[in-house]
């Protein structure tokens, strides 16, 4: 096998990065996960992932977790309502949606990010994940390199795999191609307790996920395990419009005032959301990376994840394709159609290129189209036609 007696270094503990260990462990590859929390419990987990069957689900099987995820998804966290600015109900699939059909290969299962990270988590051998490692630069040595991490640490990898992150501190080691600003900035607010803290809301979502269209203007929230809210208020505006505001993101008063004039035309009903929200917002460009983006694959050295292909989340593609590049990269690695690690990481690169600019192209269009004037009819129509 290729990696055979060869230390692998993963920078990064996200689902793609602890997907690819696991899945690597299976076939006995010695692995190294290095992350920057602190914990396994120092992040705040984000909004829900929905997993989909040819990408995150497919990992999930090979990596022999999908009892595990069975048992921790949400049933019912995937059904949606289409609502205008005053929050009247266009479509609404509460009566149809199954709260499971892993039979049905367009149903995509939500889980919490928590929830998954603890279950791979758990699938590794003992100290497989290094936390409180912030890598900060490498440098070529023997065939592989020696990665440096903040607080002295250094340590030697044959081959490693950037799984860091929209801002991989690892990509420009292999390219110099940067994302682009899609047009789309989306301002993040999370209410916790949700039926305590905004009981309207909460009864209009109902464990599942709204998206409320407006002209070029939305607000898509989805519920969370434990009964928090997570919503994100999305606008196109310029690229810099997070630090030119003016506002003090830890203030709900200057927040709920912005929502006031942003959004001029919708109904004092989500109010709710931004006078009840935690503290600080967070405003979040999205960017995309270039759909023709091409390098020289390297002998040591590899990306998955928003490293390697960061796009917008309007397909609900990122954390599928970051699963996906696990699933595919494993295979490419330990399979003996390749006679060199470098054969097979280019093949991997290839290929992953390919489908993540579908995906990406498609998230893009998928941007467009939510934030037109004509977005509530435009998006009825997909949904109805689904």
């Amino acid at each position: 096998m290729l990696l055979k007696n060869k230390q692998v270094a993963i920078i990064g503990g996200g689902p793609g990065g602890l997907t690819l260990a696991r899945l690597l462990q299976l076939q006995n590859v010695n692995i190294k996960v290095y992350e920057r929390d602190l914990n396994k419990n120092a992040r705040v987990q984000g909004s829900p992932l929905d997993l989909h069957d040819g990408s995150g689900l497919a990992a999930i099987h090979k990596a022999d977790l999908f009892t595990e995820f069975r048992k921790n998804f949400l049933p019912g966290a995937d059904k949606t309502l289409i609502v205008n600015e005053q929050a009247e109900i266009f479509y609404s699939d509460h009566e149809t949606n199954r709260h499971e059909d892993f039979d049905n290969e367009y149903f995509r299962p939500e889980i919490d990010r928590g929830a998954l990270r603890k279950i791979l988590l758990e699938s590794l051998k003992p100290d497989t994940v290094v936390w409180d490692s912030h890598f900060i630069s490498m440098e070529p040595q023997n065939e592989g390199w020696l990665l440096h991490f903040k607080k002295g640490l250094s340590v030697y990898a044959d081959i490693v795999i950037a799984s860091d992150g929209a801002n991989s501190k690892i990509r420009p080691y292999i390219t110099d191609i940067k994302p682009f600003y899609s047009g789309i900035t989306m301002l993040e607010g999370n209410v916790y307790q949700s039926e305590k803290n905004a009981p309207h809301i909460a009864s209009l979502v109902n464990g599942g996920k709204i998206m409320a269209f407006g002209e070029t203007k939305n607000i898509l929230l989805g519920q969370k395990g434990g009964g928090d809210l997570g919503f994100y208020a999305s606008f196109k505006t310029d690229e810099n419009w997070a630090l030119n505001s003016g506002l003090d993101y830890a203030d709900t008063t200057q927040i709920l005032a912005w929502f006031k004039n942003k959004y001029p035309e919708w109904s004092d009903v989500w109010h709710e959301l931004f006078e009840n929200a935690a503290v600080p917002f967070i405003p979040r460009p999205i960017y995309c990376t270039p759909l023709d983006q091409t390098w020289e694959a390297l002998p040591n050295l590899t990306l998955i994840g928003d490293a390697a292909h960061v796009m917008p989340p309007f397909a609900g593609e990122g954390a599928n394709m970051a699963m996906l590049d696990a699933l595919e990269l494993s295979e490419f690695l330990t399979s003996d159609k390749y006679n060199t690690v470098q054969e097979a990481i280019s093949s991997y690169e290839i290929n992953m290129r390919k489908r993540a600019a579908n995906a990406a192209q498609e998230s893009l269009e998928n941007g467009e189209k939510m934030h037109s004037k004509e977005a509530l009819k435009t998006m009825l129509a997909f949904f109805n036609g689904h």
